[in-house]
């Protein structure tokens, strides 16, 4: 089976369709799949709920789709980078689920693992546990969340094989491992796919299994936020 296909557009034919659940991997601009959401730009599907930790910043990443209208609704832990995303949500357009991060990374976890739900402290007695089910174990009260399952993964990679054998580097795996496995389909870019058994299977971070389709392109890389120093007198 061949995974590997010739480019974004390609990747995603007959996968999208309107009032979908993406799985968006990626933790601020580091490691977003910048070519795929392109190609999500590019395709008009609308009404998308996304799950992500971020939604991007004006103009790049999923502030792409925020700008086309075509999200409908954000499950993030965390968007203070991006002011369209502000104005939506402040105006009534955007609907907004916030969880807090490791929620929201163990709840695309659980569904990769097929678990519908856990429960954690995080969230007890705030806002984050309104209308949820609670249950007290060892004297301490928890909250129940739900596993994400989404109808599609999009993720990003330092390196893969043909098959999908993924490794990602440094924050980049803080999201698009969970990410990617909690999608029925996962689609993967990568910056470089080496052939098959060329990977120490002692650095998978990603087992091919939950890869589907799988691209190789040339990203962009944006820094939100770029400070330096001021540049000290000789």
């Amino acid at each position: 089976m061949n995974k590997v296909y010739p480019s974004a557009e390609a990747a995603l034919e007959g996968l999208l369709r309107d009032g979908m659940l993406i799985a968006a991997g990626g933790f601020g601009l580091c490691g977003i799949p910048e070519l795929l959401i392109d190609a999500v730009v590019k395709s008009g599907v609308k009404d998308l709920t996304v799950a992500s930790n971020n939604a991007g910043v004006d103009g790049f990443g999923l502030g792409k789709l925020l700008d086309t209208r075509q999200i409908k609704k954000m499950m993030s832990s965390y968007v203070g980078e991006n002011a369209e995303f502000m104005r939506q949500y402040l105006s009534g357009e955007l609907e907004l689920e916030f969880n807090p991060q490791g929620t929201l990374a163990e709840r695309m976890r659980a569904g990769g693992a097929g678990i519908p739900g856990f429960y954690t402290k995080t969230g007890v007695g705030t806002v984050i546990a309104e209308g949820k089910d609670t249950k007290i174990f060892n004297g301490e009260e928890y909250i129940m969340e739900e596993g994400i399952f989404a109808d599609l993964s999009i993720v990003k990679a330092w390196k893969a094989d043909a098959s999908g054998n993924a490794i990602f580097r440094k924050t980049a795996r803080n999201f698009n491992p969970p990410a990617a496995m909690c999608g029925k389909v996962c689609v993967m870019e990568v910056e470089e796919i080496v052939p098959v058994g060329s990977l120490d299977p002692d650095h998978i971070h990603l087992p091919g299994i939950y890869v589907h389709r799988l691209i190789q392109g040339d990203h962009e890389k944006r820094i939100e936020q770029r400070t330096v120093r001021k540049r000290e007198n000789a």
